[in-house]
């Protein structure tokens, strides 16, 4: 995945920024490639994001770390006994997932953090791969934004769990139960993105992230 070169416009964007760099990081090596996911390889909560940040993952090599959206969701992540340290600021730095992993539905930074469709649909096989190898454990699926929540939608319905008609729409704390073939069901859930937009205006507050989360838990019946 980390040489992939489908996407020419992420291509140019993730190298471009690797190249030129924020004045901050200007003595660190960014990473420039696409970003696999991260955290437990058998976790019974799968969250999906959006996209690499150009100065966070693009930069760092790990998704949601070394950006203001990473440090809200490992802060939370922690809080609720899903990460063993509260910040996620290189990939060296001992943080490590228990029970859940991150992944993004776009695994090259795009230019504005504004993925097309077409992009989308390009890096969803990647999508698909990862959830292969973890939807065996996985038991609730939490998505970060409406983007994340259409991506995970149709990589669910890929693998072979029911989804509704009309399709479920996105909304913070939203529960959508999906069955597969045999009956057994796992729980679309729904958050914020914890991006400044959101988390500055107050739209997404601590509390709000650590509530969907610790239901995540709680769905996925992880000893507290």
């Amino acid at each position: 995945m980390s040489q992939c070169r489908a996407c020419p416009r992420l291509v140019a964007w993730r190298e471009q920024v690797a190249t030129e760099k924020r004045a901050a990081y200007a003595d660190q090596t960014y990473w420039g490639r696409p970003v696999p996911g991260f955290g437990d390889p058998e976790p019974r909560i799968l969250v999906v994001g959006l996209a690499p940040a150009a100065h966070g993952a693009n930069r760092t090599g790990r998704v949601f770390t070394g950006d203001r959206s990473g440090d809200w969701l490992f802060a939370s992540l922690h809080r609720v006994g899903l990460a063993a340290l509260p910040t996620s600021t290189h990939r060296d730095d001992g943080q490590r997932l228990d029970g859940a992993r991150l992944v993004s539905a776009v695994r090259c930074a795009p230019p504005a953090n504004k993925p097309t469709p077409a992009e989308r649909d390009t890096c969803a096989s990647w999508l698909d791969r990862e959830l292969a190898l973890v939807l065996p454990h996985v038991e609730v699926v939490v998505t970060l934004g409406a983007f994340g929540w259409a991506a995970a939608l149709a990589a669910l319905e890929r693998a072979g769990l029911g989804v509704p008609r009309p399709l479920p729409r996105f909304g913070h704390g939203v529960e959508v139960p999906l069955a597969d073939a045999d009956g057994r069901v796992r729980t679309l859930l729904g958050c914020y993105h914890p991006s400044p937009h959101n988390t500055v205006r107050g739209r997404l507050t601590e509390a709000m992230t650590d509530e969907v989360l610790g239901r995540a838990r709680a769905l996925a019946r992880m000893p507290g």
